[in-house]
């Protein structure tokens, strides 16, 4: 095992973190491609400044990866194409891509260049892999909530790279599947406008109630990730590339981390791993540039008591102690076991009350597990931060090593070359380095003749082909190498063998900063094959209502319906059933099935190795349809455990144009779902390209917002890690988040213990029914929460007599205004820019 087998991977979001990962270790980089990806706060380079990047990295050995990581909209595609054109020539080493219909269309236009799947595309399982063989993908970048027991299955069974963050924030939200700001705020995460929703305070409300939680009110916002201890064993398990989160953070970030992650890699390829302490240095030194608390993520599994602290969203530094006592301009602080050296000029956090507060160090007095502080006459404490954690965010040696990193050419990193050169009286000087990519042999322009004085000698030529200060190059005197055919001395002009050099070493430089590392240079591209031929309509005589159900209470008050003849089978085409607890199903299946009406089932929306069982179970129960929301689910179904009904695809898939849809139908769904990321136009622009009578909306639901490995049943209502020993306060309990606008959010757990946070305000399609159904739209979805008896037939009747021109949609939107505590809108639907900073109102009567 070779630290060169391994990649560390840094974020960059401006060029000076390209340089700072460059001079601190990484063996890559990765950085937005221009206009589409996911960091819409990131700088997005203008074609020439990437193009500096890339030749900057290239020569200095280190990979450029784009992040195209993002959903694509159908307006969007010629636009795209385009840009593919542009980028491609700039010989990015791979393109990291969400969107599926994006991948069929770079690998038509270019089959050489390498892709990587990004961990937008939601991949936590092999049947994912193995589902998108034919899309040529090199590289899996996994999901965060894999653990390191999951990775080794998926390696197991899988010859394609493994990619996985080892380090930075982490999303509370599987990436992907997150559609709060969307919901909340108008920003799609697909398209790289997170809002940090999952980083705003809350309050618990249990049962209708407030849950006293004291000082935790940063309910889905986890810890940082830091996996710089678990290194060894990701190397053990095959995994190819170890990746760094933080576009928008700092190069001090990125040269730190990168200097840390380095040594972990590097001293484990040697079998000298990191110690717990030599780890706990390196945490520190992390901690210091940016941290919210470190914690290892999901890597050893779930631990709903460590994951989220609760008491604040941000970055603090590395916890040192707390404040004993405070007079004037003095704290005295009790340090805690974690000791890190502090000196004058090093900055210090710490809160009073709510308010955080901090300033440089002034004066230190060291005692025994006590140091007294001073701070300038400025600052004023109070007695009311005695008790308040102490943090170190500010250490001015590291700052001034870094700097040094950043700064100063003797550190610079150099590249290794061989020279070796061949004397010849009459004959040119003949002249080839060697680096770990290229030979270049050349020659000088005079002859070599014999010396009359000052011959040439190894030591002479060693020092003129040395002499390479100004480059990125190293010549060492052990791979030197001068060969003489000749029996007497020779001579060459100084200017000669000079110009050799500069000629021999500024083909090397070419030829790095325009291949890329280790994959084809050459780039053909190829047309799209993107048709803008719209697909003409097909009629139908109305559009099917499909009813998603998610407990057996509901599906028996659906059942009296038609039993009594408030509802009719022929007037809902299809009920899916997507409840928490798996042991529900079969009876729910029979009793529907009983009345005439068309049943599936739900998968969940992540499926992970050992999870496979579930979708056994579903299968077992002979559903006529299954309501698939992972892509591993498709492969099982169409693969493994072959499906004589219906599989069709849910918005989880992510489908916002007609490539992905065109894709995904060929991989076997029969319909899908399309993306809660679109808004009318863009969903009419697909729906114009696609046969729209495969195609499904959801016209009524509370959009899904976060969908989540953290359970925060178990996390603030128990003392449980996981499942095991939580007690399941879920089946006791009904929880929901308050947000900050006075919003009640449903949490609600699916059987694998994830939560999803459904958005208070329930949202309607209705204003835009008919131009889909001039359109040719196959289905429309109504998705009930936890409504029951009355308020739930009645919104179920209200679609039915809509679809059957009983009522117009003026008259139904009155009637269903008036069930919802929090009001209904089309949310995203009505949104007609990519984002607002502050969304319209929308009145549709």
């Amino acid at each position: 095992m070779k630290a060169t087998d391994f990649e560390l991977l840094l974020p960059v979001g401006q060029k000076e973190m390209a340089e700072a990962a460059i001079q601190n270790g990484a063996d890559a980089i990765y950085v937005g491609f221009p206009g589409f990806n996911a960091r819409g706060r990131s700088y997005d380079f203008e074609l020439e400044e990437l193009n500096q990047i890339i030749q900057m990295c290239h020569l200095n050995g280190v990979k450029v990866n784009l992040a195209f990581n993002i959903v694509i909209f159908e307006n969007e595609l010629p636009v795209v194409i385009e840009s593919i054109k542009k980028v491609l020539p700039l010989k990015p080493d791979a393109l990291i891509v969400q969107d599926l219909g994006l991948v069929k269309i770079i690998k038509d236009m270019c089959p050489e260049q390498v892709i990587h799947a990004s961990t937008q595309m939601t991949v936590t399982n092999d049947l994912a892999i193995q589902l998108l063989e034919n899309l040529d993908i090199k590289r899996f970048v996994l999901g965060r909530e894999n653990s390191l027991s999951e990775i080794k299955l998926i390696a197991e069974r899988t010859k394609k790279e493994l990619e996985v963050f080892v380090h930075g924030a982490l999303c509370v939200s599987y990436s992907g599947q997150c559609f709060t700001s969307e919901t909340l705020g108008g920003r799609s995460a697909n398209r790289g406008q997170c809002a940090q929703s999952c980083r705003f305070s809350y309050d618990l409300i249990v049962d209708g109630e407030t849950k006293n939680l004291i000082d935790k009110t940063y309910l889905v916002s986890p810890k940082d990730l830091c996996g710089i201890g678990e290194i060894p064993e990701l190397m053990k398990l095959g995994v190819k590339s170890f990746k760094v989160e933080g576009r928008l953070k700092t190069p001090e970030y990125v040269a730190q981390v990168a200097k840390s992650f380095r040594s972990a890699i590097d001293r484990a390829a040697e079998k000298d791993a990191l110690s717990t302490e030599q780890i706990q240095t390196e945490k520190n030194k992390m901690g210091v540039e940016y941290s919210r608390g470190f914690f290892p993520g999901w890597l050893h599994g779930v631990n709903h008591q460590e994951l989220v602290d609760g008491t604040f969203g941000s970055h603090r530094g590395v916890e040192i102690g707390h404040v004993v006592l405070a007079q004037k301009n003095i704290m005295t602080i009790e340090l805690n076991a974690n000791y890190l050296e502090i000196e004058n000029g090093d900055g210090l956090l710490w809160f009073d009350g709510p308010q955080k507060q901090g300033a440089s160090i002034y004066a230190v007095e060291k005692g025994k597990n006590k140091i007294k502080i001073e701070f300038a006459n400025s600052v004023q404490l109070r007695n009311s931060v005695v008790g308040s954690l102490v943090y170190l965010n500010h250490d001015k040696s590291q700052k001034k090593e870094i700097e040094k990193s950043l700064t100063d050419k003797n550190t610079f990193k150099k590249i290794p070359v061989k020279v070796s050169i061949v004397l010849a009286e009459g004959q040119p000087l003949a002249a080839m380095v060697q680096d770990d990519r290229f030979s270049v042999q050349m020659y000088s322009e005079g002859a070599l003749s014999r010396a009359q004085n000052k011959p040439l000698n190894t030591e002479m030529l060693f020092s003129e082909f040395s002499a390479l200060g100004g480059t990125v190059f190293k010549l060492d005197r052990e791979w030197f190498q001068a060969t003489s055919n000749a029996e007497v001395p020779l001579f060459l002009n100084h200017k000669d063998i000079k110009g050799l050099r500069q000629k021999l070493f500024s083909e090397l430089k070419r030829l790095r900063t325009e291949n890329k590392i280790d994959s084809a240079s050459v780039i053909a591209i190829k047309d799209s094959g993107v048709s803008s031929q719209p697909i003409a309509p097909v009629a139908h005589t109305k559009i099917g209502l499909n009813v998603l159900l998610r407990n057996k209470e509901q599906v028996a008050d659906l059942v009296d319906a038609l039993l009594t003849g408030m509802l009719h089978a022929q007037q809902i085409k299809s009920v899916c059933l997507d409840f928490e607890f798996g042991r529900d199903y079969q009876s729910s299946v029979e009793k529907i099935r009983a009345v005439g009406v068309s049943v599936g089932i739900a998968t969940t929306r992540i499926l992970k190795p050992q999870e496979y069982i579930n979708l056994k179970l579903i299968h077992s129960m002979k559903p006529d349809f299954i309501l698939v929301r992972n892509l591993g689910a498709l492969y099982y179904f169409k693969n493994i455990q072959l499906f004589s009904g219906l599989l069709k695809g849910d918005f989880s898939l992510n489908v916002t144009n007609h490539k992905t849809f065109e894709y995904l139908i060929n991989s076997g769904l029969d319909s899908i779902c399309l993306s809660y990321d679109l808004n009318l136009e863009q969903t009419k622009s697909v729906l114009r390209n696609i046969p729209a009578e495969k195609a499904e909306i959801t016209i009524h639901q509370s959009m899904p917002s976060f969908h989540m490995e953290h359970c925060v049943f178990a996390a603030f209502l128990s003392k449980g890690k996981s499942y095991r020993d939580c007690g399941k306060p879920c089946e006791k309990h009904k929880v929901q988040l308050k947000d900050q606008f006075g919003h009640h959010h449903w949490i609600k757990p699916d059987h694998e213990c994830r939560n999803t946070m459904y958005n208070a305000s329930a949202q309607t399609a209705l204003p835009y029914f008919n131009e889909w159904r001039e359109l040719g739209l196959g289905e429309i979805r109504y998705e009930a929460l936890h409504e029951r008896g009355t308020e739930l037939l009645k919104k179920i009747r209200s679609y039915v007599d809509v679809v059957e021109g009983q009522k117009t949609i003026r008259e139904a939107l009155i009637e269903l205004q008036t069930t919802e505590v929090y009001g209904l809108s089309p949310r995203q639907l009505s949104r007609s820019d990519e984002y607002q900073a502050r969304k319209k109102d929308h009145s549709f009567l």
